[in-house]
């Protein structure tokens, strides 16, 4: 071997070694002696203390917007694409599909946003609102969600947040719970709140935000309910020409009463004061590097979901932009574009986003499915890239690195990038683990690392995250500067700490994040949060996690989840749904273990392309898709697929399902099936399909 290539391979090689050690040897959470029920605690090895707030001086989430609005006076914070056309376009079965073309992004600086924020706050009071009376904001996420919440913030008053996706028996619940007094809401909320408008008790003012097409639900709602309706704009003005002076929040006032969205039964609205969200936004600032006014940020989420909300909160903090979106609208090619037209991420062209996993899963899928249809020698640059930058990322010196990487990137890569811009730095996951292949596979097509968060509505979205620097998959990060995590043994389900090689048991999540309660739900209060003896409050999640050697943590179960069959055997539900929804035949899945039999079944919503793919290879007839979804040809290819993936996960016999059956229609939180963050609602799947699982044990 040439001595000069040798020379050259031994100081990499031993660079690389090094490297690996270090990271191996990199502790990222540290045991912590905490009080409370006897458990293994881990906190941030940053940190001693769990951090309150990273700004000196601000206590309270109106003060910190003030102290941004004051620091970045004339910089871009709020922006919002303008309707240039909206179009029906019709498909070859006869189905009608709205289409929208959307204009560039027009900003509010943070001085306007501020004068907006205050004239709102303003015109609150002059429309008669009382102390102690609670605003609810039901609408899409949009930068008037943004000003109708700093407004109530520099008035003292708590904000009940509600999915715009809300069925009316949990919307009527939560209203009449909290006593609103005024709605905030959009054209399809008022239509929603017309309907029910008899069954609320307490709500004397609607507010609306103008949509095209929002005048006829407006006539109605003055016509035929008792409520005062304003205008979004009515309502600045009336604070323009009267101003008021703020009335500043405590650190420990209510800033928030966030109503879950509710996958077994009526939602719980979790009171989340000031000092909680505080605690979890500065935690966040010690993680993510350089967060600033270079930053532009695609929201898209609901801003009635806690990540979406802190995310938005924190942005606003640093000076950074928010471009609004949707979920329908956020891609070149998503179902609400015109053909032709940019996508809120082509013209946003955002440095940061968040996402659940449904969503980057969706990426993903979106992403291969393309890359297979156009096949041939584009389809095999995309492989080999793809293989060579996987290699590189789980730490082997052969894989793609330096100019090779490069190479890779220009030619396969920075197409996949244009998706969402092209100029993503960082991807904050939350919601739920994300799987490995996800994360492997946007980390390298997006070339920008992904944050991997765990929390929960009841910790502000505080508990662990993961640092920028750490490229492992199926964990969830060290715990959040704000946060010790615990686990305690869970006896029953087989965890405990003292097993081996790591500890496990349910998580149990302390600091200042988390949060008072669940508002008038004492009792399920008491069940799930405690005090302990050194004043700190824990939150027990009822996740099952297990600690890696370096302090971060991997979610592995869920108590509720497990199912004990007829001879003893447990089954994780969500284990083996997140095993099988690799099969490509899967587009979402819930699977059932009933305790009186030996077997699971699954109910699979079908991957539409997938299926009609293969139906077409066979030469297999069909009227229509909900037909396809009927022959017993196709519920069979696809049970065999979820063995095979079943297989390739390692699951037990007794963990694969017996029996399938396939559902045409997708799942979403409109139909009521699946929530705002298109977690499963297992209850009403099971009642729904009553008859069709009934069929899978007869």
């Amino acid at each position: 071997m040439n001595p000069y290539f040798v020379g050259l391979l031994v100081p990499i090689a031993v660079s690389l070694l090094l490297q690996k050690r270090r990271k191996v040897e990199k502790k990222r959470g540290v045991p912590v002696d905490v009080g409370g029920e006897p458990g293994y605690a881990i906190r941030n090895h940053r940190f001693e203390r769990p951090v309150e707030t990273h700004w000196e001086g601000v206590n309270t989430l109106a003060e910190l917007f003030e102290h941004a609005c004051k620091e970045y006076l004339y910089m871009p914070l709020l922006g919002t694409r303008k309707l240039i056309s909206r179009e029906i376009e019709s498909s070859p079965d006869g189905r009608s599909f709205e289409k929208l073309h959307l204009g560039e992004y027009e900003w509010k600086c943070y001085a306007e946003a501020f004068k907006s924020v205050c004239n709102f706050s303003s015109g609150l009071v002059n429309l008669g609102r009382q102390d102690n009376e609670s605003v609810a904001i039901f609408a899409e996420t949009q930068a008037e969600w943004q000003i109708a919440l700093q407004a109530c913030f520099r008035q003292n008053i708590t904000v009940v947040t509600i999915y715009s996706s809300l069925g009316e028996e949990a919307l009527c619940h939560s209203l009449n719970e909290t006593e609103v007094t005024t709605v905030i809401c959009g054209r399809k909320e008022l239509k929603k709140l017309i309907d029910i408008g008899w069954q609320l008790d307490t709500v004397k003012r609607v507010i609306y935000i103008n949509e095209e097409g929002i005048s006829a639900e407006v006539s109605i709602a003055q016509n035929s309910t008792s409520w005062s309706v304003k205008s979004f704009e009515e309502v600045g003005k009336l604070g323009a020409e009267a101003p008021v002076d703020a009335n500043m929040p405590l650190p420990s006032d209510v800033a928030v009463i966030m109503y879950t969205s509710g996958s077994t039964g009526l939602p719980k609205g979790v009171m989340m004061t000031h000092r909680n969200v505080l605690a979890t936004l500065s935690a966040v600032m010690t993680i993510v590097p350089e967060l600033g006014k270079k930053d532009i940020y695609m929201a898209y989420l609901p801003l009635a979901h806690i990540l979406e909300l802190a995310a938005e909160t924190l942005m606003a903090a640093v000076g950074a932009s928010i471009g609004y979106g949707s979920a329908l609208t956020l891609t070149d090619t998503s179902s609400k574009i015109k053909k032709g037209t940019l996508g809120d991420a082509s013209a946003l062209r955002p440095t940061l986003m968040t996402a659940v996993p449904a969503i980057l899963d969706r990426v993903r899928d979106g992403v291969r499915k393309k890359v297979d249809a156009k096949g041939g020698v584009a389809k095999k640059l995309f492989d080999i890239g793809y293989s060579r930058r996987l290699a590189a990322i789980n730490g082997s010196w052969l894989g793609a690195w330096g100019v090779e990487k490069l190479l890779w990137d220009r030619l396969v890569f920075t197409k996949v990038r244009a998706i969402l811009g092209g100029n993503i730095r960082f991807v904050l996951s939350g919601g739920a683990p994300l799987s490995g292949d996800t994360q492997r596979f946007i980390n390298i097509c997006l070339g920008a690392p992904i944050g991997q968060g765990y929390g929960l509505t009841e910790t502000c979205a505080g508990g662990t995250f993961s640092e920028y620097d750490d490229t492992s998959v199926g964990r969830v990060g060290a715990p959040l500067p704000c946060s010790y995590i615990k686990l305690i043994d869970w006896a029953e389900g087989g965890y405990l700490t003292t097993d081996s090689p790591m500890p496990r048991g349910e998580i149990v999540i302390g600091g200042p994040n988390v949060t008072k309660g669940y508002f008038k739900n004492e009792a399920k209060t008491s069940e799930v949060y405690k005090d302990d003896e050194r004043g700190l409050r824990w939150f027990y999640s009822g996740d099952i996690g297990r600690f890696h050697p370096d302090g971060c943590l991997e979610i592995i179960d869920r108590k509720k989840d497990i199912v004990k069959l007829q001879h003893g055997e447990y089954v994780s539900l969500g284990k083996v749904e997140a095993a099988l929804a690799m099969s490509p035949y899967v587009e979402n899945i819930m699977i059932h273990a009933d305790p009186f039999h030996s077997y699971c079944v699954a109910l699979v919503v079908a991957a539409q392309n997938e299926l009609e793919r293969w139906a077409l290879q066979q030469g297999l007839a069909y009227t229509d898709f909900a037909d396809l979804c009927q022959k017993q040809e196709a519920v069979v290819e696809v049970l065999e697929s979820l063995t095979k993936a079943a297989k390739q996960a390692r699951l037990e016999k007794f963990e694969t399902p017996a029996k399938v059956k396939l559902i045409p229609d997708p799942w979403t939180p409109e139909s009521g099936l699946v929530t705002a963050a298109l977690k499963l609602k297992r209850e009403v799947i099971r009642k729904t399909f009553e008859d069709d699982l009934a069929q899978l044990y007869a």
